[in-house]
Parts: C-alpha cells; structure tokens; sequence
C-alpha cells in the first residue's frame, strides 16, 4: 500500500470544533448544530467536539451520544462503557433494563433544567490510549486500530499533545481513493 500518512489525513485540532471544560452541555448541542449548519450538503458532519481546558489542550471528547446519555442520569446505574450487544446481551434484555432503572420515564421538562446546569466534563469521553494514534504513523496502522477499537474517530498526537482527530470517514476516503487508483490487470 502507498505510504499515507495520520497527519495526511487528519483534521487539525485548530479547524475541529471544541469547547472549553467549563461549557454547559447545552454550549456543546450548540457548537454542534453550528457546525451542521456549516458543513456543505452531501459531505459528513462532524458529530462531537473536542473538550479542551484553559492551556488550550485537549482532556476529552463529547459526542451526541455522550450528551443523550449524559442527560438520562440512571445510565450511570449500568455502566453503559461496555457494548453489551457485542457480549451477547439479546434486545428483550436490553429492554428490561431500560424498565429496570427507569430510563427515559422523566418529564422533558425536567431533562430541559438538568441540561441546563450539566457540565461537558460531566458527560465527556476521556480518549484512552487505544483511542491515539501519532501522526507519524501510517494510514494502515490507524485503520486497524480504527477496526480493532471499532472507533469512530481517534485522537492524534505529536509527543504528548493532541495535533489533531482523524475520523473513520476521512480514512475510508483515503482507502478508496487508492482503490480507485488500482490497475486492474
């Protein structure tokens, strides 16, 4: 395969949106629908935003489905980090806890005041080291990392820091560009 490169292909954290560790959840909804509102029709939009504190670093990442979460409090109750489909769990399972803890039974109004006062740092996903990649490493190093951590996206780092976020569609762009490039003989 043709030498790609992370920082190829990446999006700098400078052009990626974020906010600071101290916004109201209901500061990321709004970024996030700015940035939908930006993206031109028929390309991916973005579907969280980086968390970065007062030195401009990144500390997280709050997706959308961090923030649904992260508004229902009784999913911490479960322990929702594990993908229990993928551990066999069947739907009628996962229904009964939804019964169990009471999920989704409060009022809207009430979910409108929690997000008001609810915290990014609350709800955020802190990135393990298994969700980094150096921007020095090649395209297919990232991919199966990308498979094998079946993320959606990883953090890019230069040292220590985060220069960057490299998404699972960027990097099925780049695969498929040189697809496209194949000679078949």
């Amino acid at each position: 395969m043709k030498e790609i490169y992370v920082k190829d292909v990446m999006v700098p954290i400078s052009q990626y949106a974020s906010v600071s560790e101290k916004a109201s959840v209901l500061d990321a909804i709004r970024v996030l629908e700015s940035e939908e509102n930006k993206s031109p029709e028929g390309t991916y939009r973005d579907r969280a935003v980086l968390v970065v504190n007062a030195d401009g670093e990144v500390i997280g990442k709050v997706s959308q489905v961090d923030i649904i979460r992260g508004i229902e409090p009784n999913y911490q109750n479960i322990g929702t980090d594990l993908d229990l489909t993928r551990l066999g769990f069947s739907n009628p399972f996962l229904r009964s806890l939804q019964d169990h803890y009471k999920l989704w039974e409060r009022p809207i109004e009430e979910l409108c005041r929690l997000v008001n006062r609810l915290k990014v740092v609350d709800v955020m996903y802190k990135a393990t080291d298994l969700q980094h990649v150096r921007g020095k490493d090649t395209l297919s190093t990232a991919m199966h990392q990308i498979i094998m951590g079946r993320h959606q996206s990883l953090l890019v780092t230069k040292g220590k820091r985060v220069i960057g976020i490299l998404k699972s569609t960027d990097v099925f762009s780049a695969l498929c560009g040189l697809l496209k490039e194949c000679r078949t003989f």
